[in-house]
């Protein structure tokens, strides 16, 4: 069986998609100078089009890992996840505070989708 990668780089793809499956790499965000407000937008935003572009949408999430700076922020990360994660299809999710590797990223988010 083929996978197939999108926005392949030197050092990693944006996604990998084998077996009815895609494997998003950890989304970060562009514009740190936003909040975790903010940030979380922008970086669900890159979730929803790379799983769009694979055939794929926020539906058809498996598997969910949030790593946040600050864990104190969960809250306020929350109140943009519950408007944007498709209502009755909320995945298996874990969050965790983690050092990030850009001390300005306040939020990383990996998803794991099954294919449409």
């Amino acid at each position: 069986m083929e996978i197939r990668r999108m926005h392949v780089g030197k050092r990693l793809s944006e996604a990998a998609i084998y077996n009815g499956v895609v494997y998003l790499a950890g989304q970060i965000p562009e514009d740190v100078s936003q909040d975790i407000y903010g940030q979380t937008r922008e970086v669900l935003g890159h979730v929803e089009r790379l799983l769009n572009e694979a055939g794929s949408d926020k539906s058809r999430i498996l598997s969910c890992q949030i790593f946040l700076k600050d864990i104190q922020q969960i809250g306020a990360m929350n109140e943009v996840w519950d408007t944007w994660v498709a209502e009755g299809n909320t995945p298996p999710r874990a969050t965790v505070q983690a050092p990030l590797a850009d001390p300005a990223w306040l939020i990383e988010v990996v998803v794991t989708a099954a294919l449409k």
